[in-house]
Order: structure tokens, then sequence, then C-alpha cells
């Protein structure tokens, strides 16, 4: 029934695109859902979502990059979107190919309101990246203080360190270590 509700969104939705042939392959339709799925955080498109939400829809779905539509839709600033994956079980603790979160995402890009949805969630507040960086320290490099004292709140470790020396406090001063030049 699932996929079968999937191939006719699939379906509906190419309708748009009248000049294209519909795929008929099941690797083409899951590859096509996949494509209008992530589309659809991008955007902000919460109705979209909700359809693949109440088709059964695998929520933590990655792309090549390893974005979840979480990441996606919290760094282009869409909270409606957010809170509607969150509210459907999306996790938020998933971690792109470069081990980025959702809160990293929108601490980045200056999303305070989602960044503070997120810390709501049980993610742990020192998670870090590939990098070994912290959302905190995210927050220092990006001069969000109202986020590294949100993040103080949750538990951050504030003088934790990355792998150069960089702790969330020193880049809130503008103090950054480098690697040093070869």
């Amino acid at each position: 029934m699932r996929l079968f509700l999937l191939s006719l969104l699939a379906a509906w939705s190419l309708n748009g695109w009248a000049d294209q042939p519909v795929p008929t392959d099941p690797v083409a339709v899951q590859e096509q859902l996949q494509a209008y799925y992530f589309d659809a955080a991008r955007r902000g498109d919460v109705p979209m979502l909700e359809t693949f939400i109440e088709a059964g829809y695998s929520l933590d779905t990655q792309d090549e990059k390893g974005y979840t539509a979480l990441i996606l839709a919290a760094y282009h600033g869409h909270g409606p979107a957010v809170e509607r994956l969150l509210a459907a079980g999306a996790d938020a603790c998933a971690q792109d190919k470069r081990g980025n979160t959702a809160l990293m995402g929108a601490i980045f890009k200056g999303e305070v309101q989602i960044a503070r949805r997120l810390l709501s969630t049980d993610c742990s507040p020192d998670q870090r990246n590939g990098a070994g960086q912290t959302a905190a320290m995210y927050a220092g490099l990006f001069k969000r203080a109202e986020l590294l004292e949100a993040l103080k709140a949750k538990g951050a470790d504030l003088e934790a360190r990355d792998p150069l020396g960089n702790t969330a406090a020193d880049l809130a001063k503008g103090e950054i270590r480098m690697p040093a030049p070869r």
C-alpha cells in the first residue's frame, strides 16, 4: 500500500513535467521519490512532507551527502517543516557524512529559533562532527552568543577542545587556532 501511494505521488508530481517520462523501474521510482522528499524539505513544503509521513516514508533517509530532510529543513530555515519532522519522529541527532547535525546547520545559518527547538531534543549538546567540533564551537565561531548560553544551559562543555585546541569560548572571542602551514 505504501509503495502504491508513493508511486501515485510520484506520478502525480511528475504531471508538472509532462515532457519527462514517468519512471516505471522500482529503483528509479524510489530515487524520484527521494528527490521529491528532499526537495520538499529544502523548500519547507509541509503538506508534501506530510504526504510522505502519512505514507510511512523513512524520515531518516539520507542523500549522497548524508543529509536528512531534517538537516535540510533546518539549514534552509523552515521552522514549520522542522517542527513537523520532529513531531513525526525524525532523528535530530542524525549526522551527515561530515558528522554535522541539523543543530550545527541551523547555528551556521543563523537560524536561532530552529536551533533553540533542536536544543530541546534528546541529543547530546557535546555531539561532535568529523572535525571534532561541537555545536557550541559553531555558536562561538559564528558569534551566536544567545545560542552559546542556551547550549551551556543544556550542559554543553564550552571548554571542550577540537583537535586544533579551539574551545567554544576561545572561538567566541575570535581566538582561532589554525593548522600550521606546510
